[in-house]
């Protein structure tokens, strides 16, 4: 018996279509239903074999669902389960896959009916590429998932959710909302910001009477590579999330400061101290990603 029987999964896209692939493989799903707006992309889905059949209807497509998996923008989560929760199945769960979760757990857990359930859960993973032709199966193999249950929380339904992303390949961490909000907005939302203001900076500078971002390699690429990402996402990311940027983007701003007077005051020894304290930030993240995995609780 497969651990999810019916899988509706609103937003058949790189996270979606990708739980959906790594699922299948698995065994762990009996059937999985697309629910979105475009029908080529769902058409798609299809023709991989990532679904079965699919609606526009989100309240038809989640009919006898026991899993619902939610992968649209933040800013659509609250009015989706709104809107779907009078046709949920007795017994439902339903979660998410948003990377803000204060505001979409408070507002989500009171919509489910009684007997179903609400889990919100974060997986750390992505490419700035989109669409169900961008997912595959091994998008979360080694890679964090947050899941922040609540005093409300019930318990089995928490339990299968966990398992659900651990047979994704995730190393599964619990976490309460407000703690995962401040902790995302260092590790994900803040370099977004930084890397389109980057971007912005350097392809509006006219110093050089040209547009200069034509002479970009390697590491002007790498390090902005995430700006090329959905601009919608990420606004609505930075509206839901505004309190926890905020707090990083002064953080960080107090440092580029320190290290712009460096600069200027041509403090080479501060500099070079300053540069190797960041390196060994770096090197340590490295190294523990090549350690073995370990399930955490925090």
């Amino acid at each position: 018996m497969p651990l999810i029987k019916r899988l509706a999964i609103i937003g058949v896209g790189l996270i979606g279509g990708s739980l959906a692939r790594i699922l299948r493989e698995q065994g762990e799903v009996g059937e999985v239903v697309g629910i979105g707006r475009g029908r080529a992309n769902l058409e798609r889905a299809v023709e991989l074999g990532v679904i079965d059949r699919y609606f526009h209807d989100p309240v038809a497509g989640v009919a006898g669902a026991d899993m619902v998996f939610i992968a649209t923008p933040v800013c659509t989560i609250a009015a989706l389960v709104s809107q779907i929760a009078p046709a949920l199945a007795p017994g439902c769960i339903v979660t998410d896959g948003g990377s803000v979760k204060g505001d979409i757990v408070r507002s989500c857990e009171p919509l489910v009916p009684s007997g179903c359930h609400f889990v919100g859960g974060h997986p750390i993973a992505g490419t700035e590429n989109s669409g169900v032709e961008a997912s595959f199966s091994t998008l979360y193999q080694g890679r964090r998932c947050i899941i922040t249950p609540t005093e409300r929380t019930d318990p089995a339904a928490l339990a299968k959710v966990v398992r659900m992303w651990e047979l994704a390949g995730s190393n599964v961490v619990q976490m309460d909302v407000a703690k995962h909000d401040r902790v995302v907005a260092a590790i994900s939302h803040l370099p977004h910001m930084v890397a389109y203001s980057l971007v912005n900076a350097v392809g509006e500078y006219d110093g050089c009477g040209e547009n200069i971002l034509k002479y970009s390699a390697g590491g002007f690429r790498d390090f902005t590579r995430i700006a090329s990402s959905d601009p919608v996402m990420w606004r609505d990311i930075a509206l839901q999330n505004r309190n926890s940027i905020l707090e990083m983007m002064d953080l960080f701003a107090g440092y580029y400061a320190r290290l712009r007077e460096m600069v200027a005051n041509g403090d080479g020894a501060a500099m070079e101290r300053f540069f190797v304290s960041s390196k060994e930030y770096r090197d340590g993240i490295v190294n523990q990603a090549a350690l073995p995995r370990v399930k955490e609780e925090s």
